[in-house]
């Protein structure tokens, strides 16, 4: 088991119908006392491509600070859509970097969360025994994480054991943090409601580390 500090908190996923209710779970997710690793997960609702298939990109880049971003789209136009993604970060104090710039500083995991007042001497030999790789003691919430490959028979068993997460999915996962404050805190918060507000864009996933006590100035 291992004993993490504080900025390492993972918000999870929230799934939106619109822009409005993006920004509003956005803002929900930031309040939590420190985050990081902000995945947000858009439903179906973009434009319909006019011709032939949408085509999964990847786009990373670089915010305000040392915070860095990855911003996976579906797009049937990737020159558009990158063009839309570049402009953002630069309007925002960042900028797009070039492929596997930032990527490596994130590792694909499987994740399962549990409340804090979940018994963790009991679930951590239980996850582990069911094939989890590591559980770890996050502010407010105890997270289990697997292989990906792995990741659902380590759901299924922890469920069938009487485990069943708060929440489970697949994620990217920051491996440092970049704590930042003041005004450049400001441009990252805007910064990640502006690219969450993209019509292509799927997945953002970040590895900024904000406190509670800047984000009830912002």
């Amino acid at each position: 088991m291992s004993q993490e500090p504080l900025y390492g908190y993972h918000t999870g996923p929230a799934v939106f119908g619109d822009a409005a209710m993006a920004r509003r779970a956005l803002k929900r997710m930031l309040s939590d006392p420190k985050w990081t690793n902000i995945q947000h997960v858009k439903g179906l609702h973009a434009r319909e491509p006019v011709g032939g298939a949408r085509q999964v990109a990847r786009y990373e880049g670089y915010g305000p600070g040392a915070a860095v971003v990855l911003v996976d789209c579906l797009t049937d136009e990737r020159e558009r859509t990158g063009a839309l993604v570049r402009r953002t970060l630069a309007e925002h104090g960042g900028y797009l970097g070039a492929e596997g710039s930032v990527g490596y500083l994130f590792d694909r995991v499987g994740l399962l969360r549990y409340g804090s007042g979940e018994d963790l001497r009991r679930l951590t030999p239980v996850a582990l025994s069911a094939g989890a790789e590591d559980v770890i003691v996050r502010p407010g919430a105890i997270e289990v994480l697997t292989d990906p490959e792995e990741f659902q028979v380590v759901r299924s068993q922890l469920i069938r054991l009487g485990w069943a997460p708060v929440s489970a999915e697949v994620t990217e996962r920051a491996a440092l943090t970049a704590p930042i404050r003041g005004e450049e805190a400001q441009r990252m918060v805007h910064l990640l409601e502006a690219l969450a507000d993209l019509d292509d864009v799927w997945n953002v996933y970040s590895n900024v580390e904000i406190s509670d006590e800047v984000l009830a100035r912002i």
